[in-house]
Order: C-alpha cells, then structure tokens, then sequence
C-alpha cells in the first residue's frame, strides 16, 4: 500500500504505520470512489501537498486549517491557501491584514503561500479532501486520524516548532504537541464571524522570535 502513496519520503517513513491501518485502506477506497464520481477538491495530485512542500525534518511552523476550500479553483492542498491568481478567501485575507499589522509589511499579491511551505511552514488542514460545495463532507472518514498522526510526527521527530491553532478546532489537537518543546500560539478563526479573537494576535512576530531564540531562522512572511 505505501508504494502506492504519492508523498514525500521523510514523510513516508514517519507515517508507514498508518498505510498499513484498516482505517487508511478504507479511507482510500472511500477517497478514490468520491473522486471518480463527484466533484472533490484539491485536484488529486495535490491531496498530499502540504507533505510534498515540507519534508518533515524541516518543520518549523505548523497553521492548522479544518478542510480544503469548497469552490473552484481555490484549494491546491496547503491550509489556507490558494493558487496564484485567485482572490483571496475571506479567512486569507484576514491572515494577510494581521500580517501586515504585526509586520508591517504590504498586503501579499499573492495567496499562494507555497513560498511559506518552502521555508518550513507546514499548511496542514485535518481532512485533506472534500466534495465541491460541501464543508465537512470529507470529514470522520480517516482524514483526522492520519493528520494528527502527522502532528504528533511533527512533535516526537523536530525541535522547538511553532504551533498556530487558531480556532477552537485547531486547538482542539493541543494533547498531540509536547508543550515542553514546543511553542502553541492559539487565537481565534480568521474567518469573518471570530476575527475579532484573531485580529491582533501577532503570531507572525511572535513566531519567528521564538524561532530566533532557539537558533532557527526566522521566516520571511512577506509574499
């Protein structure tokens, strides 16, 4: 089954104990009919992309989202995110008003954050597809299971990551992250109906002071 796993090798190795699961063969199964008869986002070569930008030896942030977007042309398989030339969602373009508050920096051009994800920062959303139109409906099939193991391989395997759970589901997966090593930065959604408890924050600052403190390079957020 693993070979058959479109994902990056340091991630293959940390996870080959899920591809063996009954749970990921069927969610596999589950995944492969929903694409061959609905309409699912991302497109399947980008349901692992959050893996294929960021090996995980070189995790050093971590923004969790819930599900891929549900409308045309915007999900591409990194949380929050989307290709270039798309308008911004409304939750992105809170994170990039927070952004140029904490930074002082522009308003990205851009919401393609793959930029992030090459530098470490590991866009992950808990369930990795979904049907065109419908949040959630890609949710408690197995999706959950498989990225918080990825989370815990992120806490057990690096050192001194920053955890950005914005959201009470986010911060829901606080018992997978050794707080000893780790720094949690929680907040807010960015979506419109919580930004007040996310605007304000100053987690891109925040984050990359902490990373600063213990000899890692910090981040260039600016897009």
């Amino acid at each position: 089954m693993t070979k058959n796993i479109q994902i990056e090798e340091s991630w293959k190795q940390a996870l080959t104990g899920e591809f063996t699961q009954e749970y990921f063969q069927k969610l596999i199964d589950f995944v492969k009919s929903e694409y061959s008869e609905k309409v699912i986002y991302p497109p399947g070569p980008f349901i692992f992309n959050a893996f294929n930008q960021t090996p995980l030896h070189e995790v050093k942030v971590v923004i969790l989202g819930q599900d891929p977007y549900i409308n045309p042309g915007q999900a591409h398989g990194l949380s929050f995110s989307v290709p270039e030339g798309t308008p911004f969602p409304p939750s992105l373009n809170n994170i990039f008003k927070e952004l140029a508050l904490d930074l002082g920096v522009k308003m990205p051009q851009s919401g393609n954050l793959t930029p992030w994800a090459k530098q470490g920062v590991f866009l992950l959303n808990a369930v990795l597809s979904v049907r065109a139109g419908e949040s959630g409906s890609h949710a408690k099939q197995g999706w959950e299971r498989f990225t918080d193991a990825a989370i815990k391989a992120v806490s057990d395997n690096n050192e001194h990551v920053v955890f950005m759970l914005w959201g009470n589901y986010a911060k829901m997966k606080i018992p997978l992250i050794d707080t000893q090593k780790h720094l949690i930065l929680s907040a807010g959604h960015p979506s419109p109906l919580s930004v007040r408890f996310f605007s304000g924050c100053r987690h891109f600052s925040k984050a990359n002071e902490w990373l600063v403190s213990k000899g890692k390079a910090p981040i260039n957020w600016a897009l």
